[in-house]
């Protein structure tokens, strides 16, 4: 006899996808102080952090910050872009930190779930931040948003680490703390969203599953993913 949706056995999650900037790595001093640094170092003129962010945003499926420094310097510039490029690259990646116990975290999820990574940002920028740390190695997929067409909140970017994994979207959790890039984007998708939050951080989203704090999240996340 055929079963009724109300007998029908729950999906289960498994598998657990992550964000890596503000989520799994801080920087240890403002990006201001970072993007200043870096454009001292070529003579470029200050930039704001506002101004970057809203160049990143529109080139999220771009290889390289090339672009994003071509557009922040105008076409008169004395520097190169993609010398500012370079400069950045290098001062983000060295002001990088894991947050607390993230090795641990990642090696007891295993046990349970395939682990996914999901990056907005132009692929050598963000690949330059995961050779950083070694633990990136647990994951089972990773996928940088440069390398491919679209980048978060778009379904394409959740899609395409969904299929590296080969789960389905309702079998997903995703963790990040971004509002729209990661709590819209994963439930637009059908995947479960964990809110990562922290003092300073964005508001919590309303459609999330569950929150997290950052600085808990070795702790307090494993069993909130079995809850859901």
């Amino acid at each position: 006899m055929k079963r009724s949706s109300a007998q029908a056995r729950p999906v289960t999650v498994s598998a657990v996808v992550f964000d890596f900037d503000y989520t799994l790595t801080v920087p240890d001093r403002p990006r201001q102080e970072v993007l200043d640094d870096a454009t001292a170092a070529v003579g470029a003129p200050d930039m704001s952090r506002e101004a970057y962010l809203e160049a990143h945003s529109r080139h999220l499926d771009s290889d390289t910050r090339i672009p994003i420094f071509a557009e922040l310097l105008g076409e008169d510039s004395a520097v190169a872009p993609e010398a500012l490029a370079d400069a950045y690259r290098e001062k983000v990646a060295d002001s990088l930190v894991a947050v607390e116990s993230v090795p641990g975290l990642l090696a007891d999820l295993r046990e349970h779930y395939a682990l996914g990574l999901l990056t907005n940002g132009p692929g050598d920028a963000q690949q330059s931040k995961l050779d950083r740390f070694d633990w990136v190695d647990a994951f089972d997929a990773v996928v940088i948003t440069g390398h491919i067409e679209a980048g978060k909140p778009d379904e394409r970017a959740f899609r395409a680490v969904l299929d590296d994994l080969g789960v389905a979207a309702e079998e997903a959790v995703y963790v990040g703390d971004d509002p729209e890039a990661d709590v819209e984007g994963a439930k637009n998708v059908g995947m479960h969203a964990v809110q990562v939050v922290f003092e300073g951080g964005p508001d919590r989203h309303p459609d999330a599953d569950a929150y997290v704090e950052r600085d808990a999240l070795a702790t307090d996340l494993p069993g909130i993913v079995s809850q859901l």
